[in-house]
């Protein structure tokens, strides 16, 4: 069955606006948050407050009935018909389809069939590819991913670092950065740390993000800052286990486990630190550290995979070897006890984060959705 523009219908929960072609979105929202939920949830809001005509098949809808998300292979059985026929119906009313696409199993289970009922459709479809870990994945992937990603209409990348991995495996792809919603992270006022900083680290609780050495690290600042405070905002597997070893570090009492907060409610928590750091052995470009600097919060970080594409180490943030608690709290200390450096961070990372407000974002997709859509589908014009 092929689309054709005359059977196109509106797109559900969308006022059109003249000049965007119907795109329907294939992606993940809050709960659980994540970069790649998070960045789902902004660019559905966002492209809705400008009128585009979007639809979301969302990838990780809610369990019907809810025990079913308690039972491992049942849970994943029980949404393939659901998702399924939320592609079969979205794209069938789109003019093109933005597949928001992961590494691993993520890419069989969810990608892989939205890809094929593009095909089925006749819709084209812009794989907006993101993870660190596409290397590994690449390399060790069946030629048939490699045959689905060659098909899709574009290939898009939030990160010089994954255009890259993307070029070693024989595939172009073009660049459209991560958001950071400058209307809800804005910068605070510089203020003296004090001697009580508040520290914090704003990753899910995973082995992949390494919160443990965050959490050493946070033991050599309290040497020097006794009264500071840190607080560990995610959710994931590796709670009570990184809870037991806080206790074990003669911590506990001064780091807190938040757990998950929302994308509308985390500005708060930025707007009352003083330093976020960031442990990850493997990474692409983190939304966390956009939002840290949106809001003026200087940032310690792993120089690992596209992180640093993202910011320059002693320029907006500092970068440090991964694992290594030691040279994580050096850096922390060296910007609490700087105060020039301090604000040398906070100023050049408010410059940098401003390239990824929406405004300029925005365009970069119009862009892109025209240059893909089927013909016949209304020109993208600017706004």
């Amino acid at each position: 069955m092929t689309h054709d523009a005359p059977r196109r219908a509106a797109l559900p929960g969308s006022t059109a606006a003249p000049g965007w072609p119907r795109v329907c979105i294939v992606g993940p929202l809050p709960p659980p948050s994540g970069g790649m939920a998070n960045q789902c949830e902004q660019l559905l809001r966002l492209l809705r407050a400008e009128g585009a005509p979007v639809e979301l098949v969302r990838t990780n809808a809610p369990y019907r009935p809810a025990w079913l998300g308690r039972v491992p292979y049942l849970r994943a059985a029980a949404r393939v018909p659901s998702y399924l026929a939320g592609l079969w119906r979205g794209i069938g009313r789109a003019d093109v389809v933005h597949l928001l696409a992961n590494s691993g199993w993520s890419w069989h289970l969810l990608a892989a069939p939205a890809l094929a009922v593009s095909k089925l459709r006749g819709v084209p479809a812009i794989v907006n590819y993101r993870g660190g870990l596409a290397d590994e994945f690449l390399r060790a992937a069946p030629g048939h991913v490699h045959r689905a990603l060659r098909a899709a209409a574009m290939r898009v990348t939030p990160s010089e670092f994954l255009r890259e991995v993307f070029a070693r495996h024989g595939l172009a792809a073009e660049i459209i950065p991560n958001i950071v919603d400058l209307t809800r992270f804005r910068p605070r006022a510089a203020r003296d740390f004090g001697v009580a900083p508040h520290l914090i680290v704003t990753r899910n609780l995973e082995p992949i993000y390494d919160i443990p050495t965050a959490l050493r690290a946070f033991v050599e600042v309290r040497r020097r800052y006794v009264a500071a405070s840190l607080t560990v905002a995610g959710s994931g597997p590796e709670r009570a286990a990184l809870e037991r070893l806080a206790g074990e570090l003669g911590i506990g009492a001064a780091v807190r486990f938040a757990g998950r907060i929302d994308n509308a409610d985390i500005a708060s928590l930025y707007a009352g630190a003083d330093l976020m750091l960031n442990p990850s052995t493997a990474d692409n470009m983190p939304i966390s550290i956009l939002e840290a600097l949106a809001s003026g919060v200087p940032v310690v970080s792993t120089d690992v995979g596209g992180i640093p594409h993202l910011v320059q180490h002693e320029r907006s943030a500092l970068l440090v070897r991964s694992a290594d608690a030691p040279a994580m709290a050096a850096a922390a200390l060296r910007v609490l006890q700087d105060a020039a450096l301090a604000r040398r961070l906070r100023d050049e990372g408010l410059r940098e984060s401003s390239r990824y407000a929406w405004p300029q974002v925005r365009e970069q997709w119009r862009r892109a959705y025209a240059r893909v859509a089927l013909p016949g589908a209304p020109a993208v014009v600017a706004g």
